[in-house]
């Protein structure tokens, strides 16, 4: 090989390796400035997207005080089963088939169809009203598995409604309970219903009802039994409050609900955990998860807030004077 042809050789490995170099420098800064992932989280819920905004907005309001916005640094999928428990299946497999980072559901029924679904993806509960007896959770403390997030556990509810119910209804002597056999957790709270009312030296009558046609006839057995007031079990007819509050205002009995928004729907009154501050707390959970967080890890926790709220329109219509003692405790007074 002659020296020139030395020379050219050489020239044109250095001119190769410049090249390289250039394209690897290039290749860089292209990398970086491809945008992060979005992660996204799906919302599964047993009734429909308009039922109870105000948990909805207490989960995004939760998860913009920790840096997240909506459609920008986060996305949330929603679904919704509107009422029918028979499509919560195949929306938690939806949830599962996008490959969301975390699944964040509205109660007990839900969080057993997420758990079906998938054994790997997170669940954060925002409303169970005992996770560990529901088979969700080994314990409270150590979850153990992949679903964690916030129970309503909280037994002195059930004492407390009555008291409220004998404070506005000094003769009060016969509840009725409407409660859902079939529903998980029923048997427990009845049990806890049961205790107060002992306490209280107040007689229970329970009422199954299974579906939306049975309320009629239920508030016919109630009318029958010579209840004088009535106590909604739990949040499993939230989508019934209109029609459980019509008949209440037809019977002309005094009830208390499981949630704030069945007296929205022109129920008397609610005295229950405070659903919007589990729903913004869940929040905290997904930024755990979205961090490294395993759900296994975090404990579940049990409510920090209970809420009060009387429909005074509702108390005036069935002929009823709310005590000045009642209504001071009230965090909510609707007119």
């Amino acid at each position: 090989m002659t020296s020139g042809e030395s020379r050219e050789n050489m020239k044109t490995k250095i001119t190769g390796l410049a090249l390289g170099a250039l394209l690897f420098a290039l290749s860089v800064p292209a990398e970086a400035q491809q945008p992060a992932k979005v992660p996204q989280i799906g919302f599964l819920g047993s009734l429909s997207f308009s039922t109870d905004p105000d948990r909805r907005e207490a989960f995004r309001r939760g998860l913009r005080e920790l840096g997240y916005v909506e459609g920008k640094n986060i996305v949330i999928e929603w679904r919704f089963a509107e009422g029918n428990a028979d499509r919560l299946p195949s929306l938690a497999a939806e949830l599962v088939h996008l490959k969301v980072a975390v699944i964040v559901t509205g109660g007990s029924a839900v969080t057993r169809a997420a758990k079906e679904a998938t054994i790997t993806i997170p669940i954060i509960m925002t409303a169970d009203g005992d996770p560990v007896a529901d088979g969700f959770v080994a314990a409270l403390a150590r979850p153990g598995q992949n679903i964690t997030g916030l129970s309503t556990l909280a037994p002195e509810i059930s004492g407390k409604q009555l008291e409220l119910l004998k404070e506005i209804v000094p003769r009060l002597s016969r509840v009725a309970v409407l409660g859902t056999s079939t529903r998980p957790g029923n048997a427990r709270a009845l049990r806890e219903v049961e205790l107060a009312a002992g306490a209280l030296r107040l007689q229970l009558q329970y009422v199954d009802v299974l579906g939306s046609k049975d309320f009629e006839t239920a508030f016919q057995t109630v009318s029958k039994g010579r209840a004088d007031a009535v106590l909604v079990l739990d949040s499993s007819v939230l989508g019934y409050s209109t029609q459980i509050a019509e008949l209440a205002l037809k019977s002309r009995l005094p009830a208390i609900y499981y949630s704030s928004a069945s007296v929205k729907r022109g129920g008397l009154m609610s005295y229950a955990t405070d659903f919007s501050d589990l729903a913004r707390r869940a929040a905290i959970y997904v930024d755990k998860i979205l961090k490294g967080a395993k759900p296994g890890d975090l404990p579940v926790e049990q409510p920090r807030k209970f809420e009060f709220v009387i429909n005074l329109k509702t108390a005036k219509q069935i002929g009823l004077t709310i005590p000045p003692s009642v209504l001071a405790q009230a965090d909510k007074v609707i007119k």
